[in-house]
């Protein structure tokens, strides 16, 4: 594997340790951080000084104020001036975790404030992706009199059409890329349309869309029916979940939310993720970080809507008491297992596929009976075993549909237009994707994605790398340096965890643990700072050859706290090892 070190944004990264300027370093006073701190975030393309300090402090004050924002302005007013004349609320959502919370925000809000509400949620297999005639037409029979989608709506042209014809008023609140023909919606609120009045709202996830729309809808709603004012801010928890399953940039309104959001996760007063943390084996009180949510929690939400049960999901984010919430819980990690056998199967078979791909540059692999719910997770496991943009394709309803996966800086959704005269249906971004075809182009599909990945990544294979921050001995790593490496949390999409690089230093034990010792920790000797730290290496344990012993490496590595036995030891998470020139 390849590394190469992290430079500022405008700069390609290179094979050879750049320091930060002194200016950069000289900040550190201020911020009462260690100057190794101030350097992590100019890498990361944050130079001024306030904008350091905001980074560090990403306090709610920060965020864009809706009076800001004209289509914000239009759609709550919409649906204030619905809720105060007690017309009845329908919100339609999706049946991933972004769709799932951003329902959750505006259904939990609107009970609070005693405004009648419906709602639905699509069953992945029955209906798919997005709004459908029928269930409108559903929603239009229940007396439902404004729409409101969430997470979806910005390509549902024929469906809002009918909300129309049937009398509602539609708000479509969406973040995915608009199609050149937008829907016939009353006021659309998707910060990808101009104009925004910050940049960082564009990348915005559903939950965050949502949460904008509920803010300002409860000003202009003023205090509730006994003087109090209500509190948004309790639905950040929510937010927090869709915005870091969705895998969006964590910078800007997006960081501010989320790293707020965890705050909330992690004191769990909302019934529903008290639940889940423990149904995901943490303590009801647990601090998590961003990477635990994201392959702890989430997926338990996904796995209901990827098993056609997204209504367990809400109903437990919605639960009033931890009684009611705990079966829920309790059901969806049952439907996990059963997602990752069945992910585990479909991997298998794709990468067997894969094979028989090897000189394209992006793959399309299909499978007649590959679960609709699971390909998406298969694509991205793909795309981290091959390095390769790939789409992963089932057969439903007659068509075959899957999702993709970018890789590098590959942009899917600029491919899937370019492919779209042979795709019935296709929408998401640049890093995911969803779409539909005839059976009959698949092979003409295959074709005209990898001509796209050539023109966009150009001939050569994509090879792994890993990205590196600085150099650090071991002697600079302490309990200090560590609690304010987690001010940067939390970590994802555009803030990515810092990685650094030892010096040379001996192997002098390894042991290997874990079912079938697939895993193994090594302790190592940093002669020149006279520290010694041991580091796991996860999965890695079979291929380490008991001769690394009492060799020379350079491992790169994130520090972390180990509190497995309830005493904090400082302990290294490897990513790779080289041998030491």
């Amino acid at each position: 594997m390849r590394w190469t070190y992290r430079t500022p944004p405008a700069e390609p990264n290179g094979d050879c340790y750049t320091p930060a300027p002194q200016d950069i370093l000289e900040r550190s006073e201020p911020l009462q951080v260690s100057p190794i701190v101030t350097e992590l975030l100019w890498r990361r393309g944050i130079e001024a000084l306030p904008e350091m300090d905001a980074y560090l402090s990403p306090g709610l004050r920060h965020l864009v104020s809706p009076a800001d924002w004209p289509a914000l302005d239009k759609a709550a007013s919409m649906v204030a001036q619905a809720a105060q004349q007690e017309r009845t609320i329908a919100v339609w959502g999706d049946y991933d975790v972004d769709g799932v919370t951003a329902s959750a925000i505006l259904i939990d809000y609107f009970d609070r404030r005693g405004i009648a509400v419906l709602h639905h949620l699509p069953a992945r297999q029955e209906e798919g992706y997005g709004v459908n005639k029928e269930g409108i037409e559903q929603l239009a029979a229940q007396g439902a009199k404004l729409l409101i989608t969430v997470d979806c709506g910005i390509s549902d042209y024929e469906a809002v059409s009918r909300a129309r014809e049937l009398g509602m008023d539609v708000v479509v609140t969406d973040h995915h890329l608009p199609p050149p023909e937008l829907p016939p919606a009353n006021a659309i609120l998707n910060p990808r349309l101009e104009p925004i009045p910050c940049p960082t709202l564009a990348n915005l996830a559903g939950a965050g869309v949502a949460f904008f729309l509920i803010a300002a809808v409860n000003s202009m709603l003023g205090p509730d029916t006994d003087g109090a004012n209500t509190d948004v801010r309790s639905l950040l928890d929510l937010v927090a979940l869709g915005t870091l399953a969705d895998v969006v940039d964590l910078k800007g309104q997006n960081r501010i939310l989320a790293k707020n959001g965890l705050l909330l996760v992690a004191e769990a007063p909302r019934p529903g993720i008290a639940a889940l943390k423990e149904a995901a084996g943490f303590a009801r009180k647990a601090a998590l970080g961003a990477g635990q949510v994201v392959f702890g929690l989430t997926p338990r939400i996904n796995a209901a809507g990827r098993m056609g049960l997204a209504e367990d999901a809400l109903q437990m984010l919605l639960a009033q008491d931890f009684d009611a919430a705990w079966p829920l819980a309790q059901k969806l990690e049952i439907l996990n297992k059963e997602r990752r056998a069945e992910e585990d199967r479909i991997l298998q078979e794709a990468l067997t596929q894969a094979e028989t791909q090897a000189d394209r540059l992006g793959l399309v692999l299909f499978g007649e009976d590959w679960h609709p719910g699971v390909v998406g997770i298969v694509a991205s496991r793909i795309v981290e075993r091959l390095a390769k943009p790939a789409l992963v394709l089932c057969a439903e309803n007659g068509q075959l549909k899957g999702s993709g996966r970018s890789a590098h800086h590959f942009d899917l959704h600029a491919a899937l237009t370019a492919c779209k005269d042979l795709l019935t249906r296709f929408g998401g971004h640049k890093q995911a994707a969803g779409l539909a075809l005839d059976s009959d182009n698949i092979e003409k599909l295959r074709d005209s994605f990898h001509a796209v990945v050539l023109e966009q990544l150009g001939p050569e294979p994509l090879a792994h790398s890993l990205t590196v921050d600085r150099p650090l001995a071991f002697s600079e790593i302490d309990f200090t340096l560590l609690k304010e490496l987690d001010l940067l949390q939390p970590y994802g999409m555009g803030n990515p965890e810092p990685v650094f690089v030892s010096n040379p230093v001996e192997v002098r034990g390894l042991r290997r643990f874990g079912k079938d010792r697939v895993h193994a920790s090594l302790e190592l000797l940093d002669k020149s700072a006279r520290a010694q730290l041991r580091g796991k290496f996860w999965r890695k344990g079979k291929e380490l050859p008991d001769t690394i012993k009492g060799s020379m490496v350079r491992v790169a590595f994130t520090p972390k706290i180990d509190r497995f036995d309830g005493v904090p030891k400082i302990e290294l998470q490897i990513k790779d090892i080289q041998p030491a020139d």
